[in-house]
């Protein structure tokens, strides 16, 4: 086997394993059970704030740490942090052990740029396309086993809420564990570009001096901290000058922001409208949804290679995020859980498209070796927005849980007209041919 497709396969393993989660789809149905003697309006103002905020305060430190340590010691964490998580889930019962718990979780979240980083360190330029779909491939394959799995455990009667944490805990031990075998990495793009180069620099001799210990001399190394921070910072104003990338930065994070919201809260909803499910189809609509994102998100790169313009491509956007909105309307405003369920199904479908084709028009957009840094950042921008509706929607105005689905929906819709709103702006002002882009029109 090829070093590379090994190493990809070894990582691919890792994603799948740590994403077989079958607690999760009825993490609210277990909070809110006989298990623990917590309220719904508890866990939605005090328990899941705790991570939203935790994920966005920790993301930028771990995205620097992670090419300082170069990425293997932070895949590692992802498993460790995902024991301590499921371990206080089962063994603890207290509201401060959950808001700890939530901490953790903010961890696990977002040492997940390791998984995704990692595999650009350890393989050729030539093969980013192919272990990029093995890795994505990795996690769809476990979120939809792991869907299927939890489904059937309360289908069949094996198993209750809680017991289903205990599959969870296991596969987390064994991602741990399984992340301690991946290879060591010896460069990274910022910290450690080049340790190697030097370290052979200083073993050249002079020539006709075989016999002689005397090295070339070379110039004094620059501390590595100045000069990678320095690398990050022109990266970004690299990227970022970019009017294209901006644009499409800005519909990625706040297209992701809307996601994580709506999916964090999902299940509260769920419990408002069905209180008291005879069984909870949870399971099978994470299986679903995963599946129709799975080809969504392949339709979306199909679609975006060479065939759709910037303009084009904004416009489908505009379509897609209205129907994003509806789509959550329908999970809010009905009394029938089945119609929640096919809204959200839908949504889900709808997101895969989109960030897929937003993450294809960053990038092509980007030198090869930024790509990292500038989805991380907007990953952090995301956050931001993020923690910001949780702030204004479920701290500030405190709004039950229809409510705040409401919100979210005119939010998606709200985005749609901004992008409606940018595109004529931009017809207007740059009326030339679809080849002359907005960024070429600037220069």
């Amino acid at each position: 086997m090829k070093e590379w497709l090994k190493i990809s396969c070894l990582l691919c393993i890792f994603g799948f394993v740590r994403e077989i989660r079958p607690s999760e789809p009825y993490v609210t149905e277990y909070l809110l059970g006989p298990w623990r003697n917590i309220t719904d309006e508890q866990l939605v103002q005090y328990v899941y704030p705790v991570g939203t905020y935790s994920y966005m305060v920790q993301l930028v430190f771990v995205f620097l740490i992670t090419d300082f340590l170069r990425y293997k010691p932070l895949i590692i964490t992802i498993g460790a942090t995902g024991v301590i998580i499921w371990s206080m889930l089962i063994w603890t019962t207290s509201l401060l052990s959950l808001q700890i718990l939530e901490f953790f979780y903010g961890t696990y979240m977002a040492a997940e740029v390791a998984y995704f980083t990692y595999i650009y360190a350890k393989v050729d330029k030539k093969y980013y396309p192919r272990v990029t779909s093995h890795t994505r491939a990795a996690m769809f394959a476990g979120k939809l086993v792991s869907g299927i799995t939890s489904q059937l455990m309360l289908y069949l009667d094996l198993m209750n809420y809680k017991q289903l944490n205990y599959i969870t805990l296991g596969t987390q031990i064994i991602a741990m564990l399984w992340a301690f075998g991946l290879p060591k990495v010896h460069k990274s793009l910022y910290f450690h570009r080049e340790k190697i180069n030097t370290d052979i620099d200083q073993q050249t001799q002079l020539p006709g001096e075989d016999n002689l210990d005397v090295a070339v001399p070379h110039p004094k190394a620059t501390p590595k901290k100045p000069r990678a921070l320095l690398l990050i910072w022109e990266h970004t104003r690299t990227a970022y000058t970019n009017p294209r990338v901006v644009q499409w930065s800005l519909w990625y994070a706040i297209g992701l922001a809307g996601y994580l919201q709506v999916t964090y809260y999902m299940q509260v909803l769920w419990k408002v409208i069905e209180p008291e499910p005879e069984i909870a189809w949870n399971g099978a609509v994470d299986a679903i949804l995963t599946a129709l994102a799975a080809l969504s998100a392949l339709a979306a790169g199909y679609l975006h290679t060479g065939r759709l313009k910037p303009r084009t491509s904004l416009l489908i956007m505009v379509f897609l995020s209205a129907l994003e909105g509806g789509c959550v309307l329908i999970c809010c405003w009905t009394n029938d859980i089945y119609w929640s369920y096919a809204g959200f199904i839908v949504f889900g479908g709808l997101y895969g498209f989109t960030i897929t084709l937003a993450s294809a028009e960053v990038a092509r957009h980007l030198e090869d070796d930024i790509f990292g840094l500038v989805f991380g950042f907007n990953t952090f921008v995301a956050l931001i927005f993020q923690s910001l509706l949780t702030l204004i929607f479920i701290t500030g105005f405190q709004l039950d849980p229809v409510g705040q689905y409401a919100a979210y929906a005119f939010y998606f819709i709200g985005v749609g007209v901004l992008y409606l709103t940018s595109v004529l702006v931009e017809w207007l002002w740059c009326p030339a041919p679809e080849s002359e882009t907005l960024e070429n029109s600037l220069e």
